[in-house]
């Protein structure tokens, strides 16, 4: 019995070969997928370089290169190897780490990480929010003062029940930063003035509130000689989600809701299309009846809200023991790069937070473990935005063909920012 080949089913090699031809136009034409993860790679090459330029080993070999070339590169070798064992054992998964939590080790580095992902996300979604409305919400910083001052004094100046406590000082921060926010959206409504130095400016003025504040009597922790605040009430603080003896917290819920908000408002509401149509045109916008001011003003008030929040998670959650000037934490800017990373959308936003706060985790364990300076990952996250903002650089390092139509990354999204 003769098996006829051409009794196979027509068009199943054709198919074949049609999606491996997809495959090889994605990565040659280099869309925004190859682009991210060519800038990841990148990025991890130049940290691999920094940390083996910063090993002691390592240099001392380089002294007698052209003597014993083996021993740089072996060096280097257990230099960088080391460094990225220790950077995800601290953010993902550590057998050697014991935590006093009922002898569960596998829970501390990955609670750290969402820990450090919850206020980058929601500070990514303030961000992406008004990206997509043709703003550039520089203020997350201010913002965030903003709303940790006002859930700060709620929450340590009112005795009230529990949820209620909670909840009173979730409102203040959010209304505080909401309000931090609008002040911005509304001078780029009513006078023209451009968000970005509004914003600036701002940060400046909610930091400096903040330091004074700090130095007066009612707000400064009196059994404090510092710069710090009065502790919150445990009315007021966010329930912890894996015992007390891990320092996650319930703002990681927080920012799942926000994400699945904004998520909404832009795909499903009558706001959002607005607010995108704004973004995308705003000329066009207010030819079709569309209040172009009101949009400003409406958007910047929601990414306020969510910069306060924010400020909530880091006094009402990580830090509710008082707060200093530095309870930002670096969240502010770092959330301009999760959101040019997540390309302002709230599921890239998502994903971009756990990034970058398994970063932040890992960099210090790896600093713990191998010395490594934790300014290395902060180069590293630079490198990765530095490649994704500026695709012809990977398309030159990687030697990649100009993208044939396709979405054009981040550049789309700064349409608006000199409008």
């Amino acid at each position: 019995m003769s098996l006829d080949v051409d009794s196979r089913p027509e068009g199943r090699p054709g198919e074949t070969r049609k999606f491996g031809r997809r495959l090889i136009d994605a990565y040659r034409y280099g869309n925004f997928v190859v682009i991210t993860v060519l800038a990841f790679v990148a990025a991890f090459v130049v940290g691999g370089l920094l940390i083996a330029f910063s090993d002691v080993p390592t240099r001392t070999s380089m002294g007698y290169f052209f003597s014993s070339p083996g021993d740089t590169f072996s060096n280097g070798w257990s230099a960088v190897s080391g460094g990225y064992s220790a950077l995800f054992r601290g953010a993902i998964f550590n057998t050697n780490a014991l935590y006093s939590n009922g002898g569960v080790p596998v829970l501390g580095p990955i609670s750290e990480t969402l820990l450090n992902a919850a206020p980058l996300i929601l500070g990514g979604l303030s961000v992406g929010l008004a990206f997509r409305a043709g703003l550039f919400n520089i203020g997350v910083q201010g913002q965030l003062f903003i709303g940790a001052i006002c859930a700060a004094w709620v929450g340590f100046t009112f005795q009230l029940p529990p949820v209620i406590h909670l909840l009173a000082a979730l409102a203040a921060g959010m209304i505080g930063g909401a309000l931090w926010g609008g002040l911005a959206g509304w001078l780029k409504a009513r006078t023209g003035a451009h968000e970005v130095i509004s914003t600036i400016m701002l940060n400046y003025v909610a930091f400096n509130l903040l330091n004074y504040l700090l130095g007066r009597s009612g707000f400064q922790n009196v059994t404090s000689n510092q710069a710090i605040s009065r502790p919150v009430h445990a009315t007021a603080r966010l329930p912890h989600l894996l015992g007390s003896n891990l320092r996650l917290h319930a703002g990681l819920i927080l920012a799942i809701l926000a994400a699945v908000f904004c998520w909404w408002l832009l795909s499903r509401s009558t706001l959002g299309f607005s607010l995108r149509a704004v973004g995308a045109n705003a000329l066009a916008a207010r030819t079709a009846g569309m209040s172009v001011g009101r949009s400003y003003v409406t958007v910047m008030l929601i990414a306020g809200a969510l910069s306060g929040l924010v400020g909530c998670c880091q006094v009402l959650g990580t830090n509710p023991g008082g707060m200093a000037n530095d309870i930002d934490a670096g969240y502010g800017f770092d959330a301009i790069t999760v959101a040019l990373l997540g390309q302002a959308t709230p599921g890239g936003t998502v994903l971009a937070g756990l990034l970058f706060g398994a970063l932040r985790a890992g960099a210090v364990q790896m600093s713990v473990d191998t010395g490594t300076p934790p300014d290395v990952i902060q180069v590293m996250q630079a490198v990765i935005v530095l490649f994704i903002a500026a695709p012809a650089l990977v398309r030159a390092i990687f030697r990649l063909r100009e993208a044939r139509g396709g979405r054009g990354g981040v550049g789309e999204l700064a349409k608006g920012w000199n409008g």
